[in-house]
């Protein structure tokens, strides 16, 4: 008998604040799937720099008869100070692995990233390439003792270090998932406050039953159960659009930007369905709160 009666006021309370219900649904959709959006670009950005960093070297270029550059003096590295510069950044802490690149080697590399009809691949020369090592580090971040240890020595060129390369990128994703999480944040508590006034219309129309249950002894549980559900039900639908939304951008947005990483770190369905369980509860809750703050005046008769 209480349970008829309770769904029977919830679907009272739906069916007189429609156009508000329907606005709250709108709103914790866009709301929930903006969180998700973040959630998802979070995880993207952690794949990405998991790939990334694992895969970063410090590439210390050796001077060859053709360099032009002023630290060379027009002098070819000889084959004592590259015997002793791989000692030297061997010693140095942190260092994994210590990879010789000959001029040949760096010629098949140079030429297997390039595509046929490029004209660098035609025009360019065994003898163009430069002699390097390739610094592996157990951390990326602790890459200052190699640069030092190399930069300045005989027969050294230049020195390259990749995470500095990479880092503005990542630094601009980093901006961008702030962003995504800020917009997202801002429109849940849009949607709490939309809630609210939504619970409180429906309360202000019913307060006259509300006042009747709460003179003849119901419990405020029992009186709040019915505006606690209407913001349950309309979090869920909200949620439902929020996850279709999510598999929407899952399939068209991160899986199309994966092709220009060449598949490198892409955003799995287990993300995706991590964001989805995350804003539903989300979502829910921010309803069940809004209704239990917005409802307590009305528990006093």
């Amino acid at each position: 008998m209480r349970a008829n009666f309770i769904f029977s006021e919830v679907w009272i309370g739906l069916r007189r604040n429609l156009t508000m219900t329907l606005a709250v649904i709108l709103t914790v959709a866009v709301g929930m799937a903006m969180l998700g959006v973040g959630l998802m670009i979070n995880a993207q950005v952690s794949m990405m720099k998991d790939f990334w960093y694992d895969k970063v070297e410090i590439s210390v270029f050796l001077c060859n008869k053709n360099s032009a550059l002023e630290t060379c003096k027009g002098k070819a590295v000889t084959a004592q100070q590259t015997k002793d510069l791989e000692a030297r950044l061997k010693a140095v802490p942190g260092v994994e692995q210590v990879i010789f690149e000959d001029q040949a080697t760096a010629f098949r590399n140079f030429q297997e990233s390039l595509s046929n009809g490029n004209v660098l691949k035609q025009a360019a020369k065994v003898e163009d390439m430069p002699t390097s090592f390739r610094i592996k580090l157990t951390d990326p971040d602790n890459y200052q003792p190699v640069v030092q240890a190399a930069e300045g020595q005989p027969g050294v060129a230049s020195v390259t270090n990749q995470k500095e390369m990479i880092g503005n990128f990542f630094a601009m994703l980093d901006k961008l998932r702030y962003a995504a999480l800020i917009v997202a944040i801002a429109l849940v508590i849009a949607a709490a406050l939309l809630i609210g006034n939504t619970v409180r219309l429906s309360a202000y129309n019913r307060r006259r039953e509300t006042g009747i249950m709460r003179l003849v002894g119901a419990s405020n549980i029992y009186i709040q159960l019915p505006f606690v559900m209407e913001g349950v039900i309309a979090g869920l639908i909200g949620g439902v659009g929020a996850a279709v939304m999510l598999i929407l951008a899952k399939v068209f947005l991160f899986d199309g930007l994966a092709g220009y990483f060449a598949g490198r770190g892409t955003l799995g369905w287990d993300a995706v369905a991590e964001a989805i369980t995350y804003t539903m509860m989300i979502g829910v809750f921010i309803c069940v709160l809004a209704s239990f703050i917005t409802l307590r005046r009305y528990l006093r008769v």
